[in-house]
């Protein structure tokens, strides 16, 4: 078989659970080509991203000279496929969140992208986010280009599923993968019946390098730690306001923010108008192994997000041994138990957010240890990489071989 993956950006430093299931799958299934639309605009600092950027084709870096050739011998050898195209991407142009001359720039990206894929004899594409690159993948098909999935996380898509027209992408589609249950029942909103049995249900996941890695929390830690980027959604600038008022109640402890975003400048003004001072620390974009010394380091991970899908970091502290303190919003639930392995609030208390601060400080290390366990045992069975990526070559086996069978007959 012959496999492709696309994203609009890859690697990055966001999506390490991208690269961790294309691995995984290129060893179940064999070579698997990376395409990505463009270069990341992070920094790349994980060495793991570094040798993946040296094998992803860039559909945009291509030169302005093959750009002319690939879209001249489209329209003059495949006139009526190319008009195909043109339909497909009139169609999810219109009344879409963004609009025609963004589709047509689109068209043109699936011109470049399908004579890639028939030069490299590509038998399925599988697609990450229910976005532009699914938008990409739709038009290649319908001009002829290989079957295509595509994996929805959310928030993203669910929150513009008429606007993204996910609709018609989910119908074109070979399946779709939803990372819960939550996330397959939203996309079912958007589509008949008949379509249903294309959602399947994969679980995002974690390798044994963070089981390997776990270790008991530090009974001395008074460290929470907040992994991901600072933007609105992800609730970082409510944490700092509730951890402040958490310090001003008389806790001993320290709040540590790994990564770097748009909400960077404002969450240190507020951190300072606080008074906080060493008792906040940001650190930026750091590697995968970075990431982990600090959930390590931590009495817990906090996650106050206003907005997400599920989000890898809870996994990745529940197979660290860490308990987690979380919003109760989209597929979350399905893997943090309030009470089991982590703390349940509502997304938006600031309250909610500083009175389970205060009772994590006040829980004993073994109980803690006790929650992570649970979680540990939640994310082996539910998450761990081998077995769910094993779910995902099975699709993909299926969608090749139904389309040999097709074109058979």
């Amino acid at each position: 078989m012959r496999i492709a993956y696309l994203t609009t950006t890859y690697p990055s430093v966001s999506h390490t659970f991208i690269r961790r299931e294309l691995c995984e799958l290129e060893r179940q299934i064999g070579e698997i080509t990376r395409f990505a639309i463009r270069h990341t605009p992070y920094d790349i600092v994980d060495p793991d991203d570094a040798r993946e950027d040296t094998q992803t084709v860039r559909l945009l870096a291509q030169p302005k000279l093959r750009w002319l050739q690939v879209v001249a011998k489209r329209a003059l050898t495949r006139p009526r496929e190319t008009l195909a195209g043109v339909r497909k991407a009139l169609n999810l142009g219109r009344k879409s969140s963004r609009g025609l001359p963004v589709h047509a720039a689109y068209l043109l990206e699936a011109m470049m992208l399908l004579d890639e894929v028939e030069r490299r004899r590509i038998e399925h594409l599988h697609v990450h986010f229910g976005t532009n690159p699914t938008a990409v993948a739709t038009i290649m098909r319908a001009m002829g280009g290989p079957p295509y999935s595509f994996t929805v996380h959310g928030p993203d898509e669910l929150d513009a599923p008429v606007g993204l027209k996910l609709g018609t992408k989910i119908e074109d589609a070979a399946f779709v993968v939803a990372i819960t249950n939550y996330c397959a029942a939203q996309l079912r909103r958007w589509v008949s019946h008949e379509h249903w049995d294309k959602i399947r249900v994969v679980h995002c996941t974690v390798g044994d390098e963070f089981f390997r890695e776990s270790q008991p929390i530090a009974p001395d830690s008074r460290r929470l730690v907040c992994v991901g980027r600072l933007s609105p959604q992800k609730g970082q600038l409510l944490l700092v306001e509730a951890f402040a008022d958490a310090i001003d109640r008389g806790a001993d402890a320290e709040l540590v923010l790994a990564g770097d975003g748009e909400m960077r400048q404002e969450i240190e003004r507020v951190a300072s108008e606080r008074g906080l001072g060493s008792r906040l620390r940001v650190t930026g974009w750091i590697s995968g192994q970075q990431v982990r010394q600090e959930i390590l380091a931590a009495r817990a991970l906090v996650l106050p997000s206003f907005a997400e899908g599920l989000p890898m970091v809870i996994m990745e502290a529940f197979a660290l041994g860490r308990p987690v303190l979380t919003t109760y919003i989209a597929g979350i639930p399905e893997l943090v138990k309030a009470g089991e392995n982590g703390w349940l609030i509502p997304a938006g208390s600031r309250d909610a957010i500083t009175g389970a601060i205060l009772e994590i400080l006040r829980t004993d290390p073994a109980d803690l240890e006790r929650m992570a366990a649970r979680g540990r045992d939640a994310v082996r069975f539910h998450h761990y990489t081998p077995t769910e990526t094993a779910r995902l070559a099975e699709h993909v086996r299926a969608s090749v071989a139904e389309e040999h069978q097709r074109r058979s007959h």
